[in-house]
Formats: structure tokens, sequence, C-alpha cells
């Protein structure tokens, strides 16, 4: 099935959400557009790459196996305990794991001596480890505590939220985040039956969401309400917009910044900060003639989202709504 568009045009792939990627006969889960993210990166020995979401370490493992020092972040101490860390280390010292979210990169990389870099990428979303986590209460499929939390150490759950936000905040959250056309009623549901019974539990809120929306496809009524709690618990948005300044300025002259999004919203981010970032001239009616754009240092490499092939969307159904934006830092920008 593809992703469905509502009417505000935000298009939502709910099976990217409650469902796992391929597995990989190395085992480890497949990442998206990998043929197009080394093609417009290009690592190579002696190139330094941000890899900003390790997750599984498919997009880092790659990275590596064409010559490039990788400095891998991610926000979930289980990325650097899992299966991706033992694979990843015996690059002789060319992996260097930096457990932090990738909004702070410049602070991170300051303490590692690294004060440029060649290229970076941001595969963004929840991780399919993540997903496949009960315990970490993203899932539709399996029950789990209503947490949500890409780090542990996060100080608001998906539970603190639903149990503690107003109606209004919930309806927000819901059209906001999720494009739920019927946010309003299923926060008035949700705090209604939040007064009898505080919510703990992901099958809990699913089951009350369900409750409200009828079922119209395959595809878990609650799917839209979950993806905007878990964008809402972690700031996703605000984390990103902070996160493509740093980066800006962090890229040397030549160097390239790939973002990979799910989600209208994120993808809408990226697109506008390229934008403002690679237009050169400004004009205005009022102004008697052009001006420079102080903000230009971008040259934009894809005009136009890149998407998978029809092969991949196939054979990864997390590539179907995966848009690609990848930007280059120009020689004479301004830092």
């Amino acid at each position: 099935m593809i992703g469905l568009t509502n009417t505000l045009g935000a298009v939502i792939e709910p099976e990217d959400y409650i469902m796992p990627a391929e597995i990989n006969t190395r085992g480890y889960h497949v990442p998206v557009l990998m043929r197009e993210v080394l093609e417009y990166l290009a690592p190579a020995p002696g190139k330094v790459i941000v890899d900003g979401t390790l997750g599984g370490g498919g997009h880092t493992t790659a990275l590596l196996d064409n010559g490039a020092t990788v400095f891998a972040f991610d926000q979930d101490p289980e990325a650097f305990s899992n299966f991706a860390s033992l694979r990843l280390g015996g690059f002789l010292g060319r992996f260097r794991p930096v457990q932090a979210n990738f909004q702070n990169v410049e602070a991170e990389l300051e303490k590692l001596g690294v004060t440029q870099i060649d290229g970076a990428l941001l595969d963004l979303g929840v991780s399919s480890h993540q997903l496949d986590t009960p315990e970490r209460g993203f899932s539709l499929q399996a029950d789990g505590p209503l947490d949500m939390r890409m780090s542990p150490a996060a100080p608001v759950s998906a539970a603190d939220i639903v149990n503690t936000a107003t109606e209004e905040e919930l309806t927000r959250i819901f059209r906001d985040f999720g494009d739920e056309p019927s946010a309003r009623r299923v926060a008035m549901r949700i705090t209604r039956d939040r007064a009898e019974k505080m919510f703990t539990r992901t099958l809990q809120l699913a089951d009350c969401i369900a409750g409200v929306l009828p079922k119209k496809s395959r595809i878990h009524p609650a799917t839209r309400c979950f993806q905007a709690l878990r964008i809402a618990v972690n700031c996703e948005l605000e984390v990103l917009s902070s996160a493509l300044e740093s980066f800006s300025r962090l890229l040397a002259p030549g160097g390239r910044l790939a973002v990979i999004s799910f989600h209208s919203g994120e993808d809408r981010i990226v697109k506008n900060f390229f934008r403002t970032h690679a237009t050169e001239w400004l004009d205005r009616p009022e102004w008697p003639a052009p001006r420079r754009n102080p903000d230009y240092i971008f040259r934009l490499i894809t005009p136009h989202p890149v998407i998978a092939t029809d092969d991949e969307q196939k054979t990864n159904p997390r590539s179907r709504s995966a848009k690609l934006r990848v930007a280059e830092r120009l020689s004479n920008a301004r830092k």
C-alpha cells in the first residue's frame, strides 16, 4: 500500500512506523537509499563524515567500507551495545562512536578536536531496532510501556504527555505532528478515559484510539497518533531545525549534507532550510534592486527530493516514504 495523503497534503506511510525493514543476509536491517547516499557523499580515504543516526549501522558500514572516517552519533545507548557496534569495531579507528543527540554535534566534535567535516548524513525517524523492541513503547504490534523516548535520559515520556496534556494540547500534537483529521475527537476520548484510569501501556492507548477512529484499512487507526506522540516526546522537529544550522557551520567547502526524511513535516523543514540558504539573491517589491542573501551558503545538489526505486520499495517497505535531499557547502560561503 502506498502512503495515505490527507487534505493538508501530508503523506503518511503507516507501514514504515509499525513494520520493521527487511533483514538482509548479514543480519541487520537494510538502510534506505544506500546507493544514492554513497553517490552523493562520495566517501573515500581521508574524508571525515558524520552519521547523525547510527541505528543499525547500515549506512555507517557502507561509509567505512569506502574508506571514510565516520563519527557515528546516536542518543540511544542500545545502538552502541547491539550488533552494529560489534560489527563496526574492526575498522581500525575510523569508526568513532558518539553517544549524543546529533543536535549537539558541534560541541561533541569540538571535544574530539574536530572543527570541520567533509559530509554528514541524517537518516531521520525511529530505528527498526526501536520499533522491534516492545519495551521501548514505539510499536503498535506488541504491548509495552507507553514510553517512546529515543534516549532513556529524556525527561518526558509518551505516558507523561498523554496523562497530563490538556485536550487542546493533545489536539495540536495529533493534528500538527500526525496530520490526524480526527485529532480533537481522539483528544476528547483520551482525556475522558484517563480520568478513570491513567494510560501506561501502548496497546491500552491504541485500543482507546481505535474506539474513536474506524478501521478503514489494514493499517491500525492509531498509527498517526502514535507517530505524533513520538515526534512530540523527542522534540524531533525542533531538534532537526537546530541541527541543520549546526551541520551547515561544520561543513568544509565542498562538503555535503544529506538528509533522509519520512515525515512531511521533517521534509518541509529540510526543503525550506536548503532553499533559504541556496538562494543567492533576494528581491522585494519595495527594494530598488535585488540584494545578496547573507545566508547564501549552499548549492542544491538535489533540486527535488530523491526517492527509492521501484525495486527498493518492493524489497524494503520502509523506503516507500523516504525522501533524500542534499546540499553542498559553497567555497566562498561565510561562516
